[in-house]
């Protein structure tokens, strides 16, 4: 896992679409450290991480990539204090409403994974609205994953083709990697090329544990409130420049 800190814009390949990556997933980390920093409560940070959502999907679907995930919060984030909670699910709703324009603007799909029986009645709504609004669009799949983790996901993956092995609709030699893939959260799209995590911690915190086994790290110190444009050009130049071997030897 590399570690990068970009000090501007690079002329990056990226820019004209060569070399891009089909799936690019974030780790957006940092806000609450962003905020304590400038001496203000925790959810300001998770409030000014909004703008930087916007931002940075605008700019992937200007550049042609097909999805972007954002762990927006994790399984394990329910142990934060309540008021936390409280905080971080009114605003996951009030996106949902108010970053309609920018998904339809945009002819973005939208698709939420994770868990949902434990999330507020509010947010399932309105998500249901926006995905209504969004089911004809052909644009950049945007992902938010919402309690969402890697481990739970595989179990869940591993207890529907035990049940289905149970009821004699497959053998379990059958089961491949492939047919694992199609019962997990994320069937349908393609496994991210590049997983960039903000706030310079490295480690994975349990997030596409599967799909994420050959995707290209790119590590920054920087919080999520203050990820920019020129740092995912910086992470997408980066990419382009990696030899992605996939175990075997590049051709000569």
């Amino acid at each position: 896992m590399s570690q990068a800190e970009p000090s501007s814009t690079p002329d990056a390949d990226a820019e004209t679409g060569s070399s891009l990556p089909r799936h690019v997933a974030i780790i957006m980390d940092g806000n609450g450290r962003w905020a304590q920093r400038r001496g203000l409560p925790r959810i300001e940070g998770h409030r000014h991480g909004v703008d930087t959502v916007r931002r940075t999907t605008e700019k992937c679907a200007a550049l042609g990539i097909e999805a972007l995930t954002l762990y927006c919060f994790s399984s394990e984030n329910w142990k934060r204090p309540p008021v936390e909670l409280d905080f971080l699910m009114h605003l996951l709703e009030q996106y949902l409403v108010e970053e309609r324009r920018t998904l339809i603007d945009n002819g973005l799909r939208l698709k939420m994974i994770g868990r949902r029986d434990r999330l507020p009645a509010g947010v399932l709504r309105e998500l249901e609205i926006t995905q209504q609004l969004c089911a004809e669009h052909t644009g950049m799949q945007l992902v938010l994953a919402v309690d969402y983790g890697g481990r739970a996901e595989i179990v869940e993956a591993v207890r529907q083709l035990a049940a289905k092995a149970q009821q004699g609709e497959l053998q379990p030699d059958a089961i491949d990697e492939a047919m694992v893939s199609e019962h997990l959260y994320t069937a349908g799209l393609p496994d991210p090329d590049l997983l960039i995590r903000t706030g310079g911690d490295m480690r994975i915190s349990n997030y596409l544990l599967w799909q994420i086994s050959y995707a290209e790290l790119w590590v920054t110190d920087r919080s999520w409130p203050d990820f920019r444009e020129e740092d995912l050009m910086q992470a997408l130049h980066d990419f382009s420049g990696r030899q992605r071997r996939f175990g075997g030897l590049l051709s000569s």
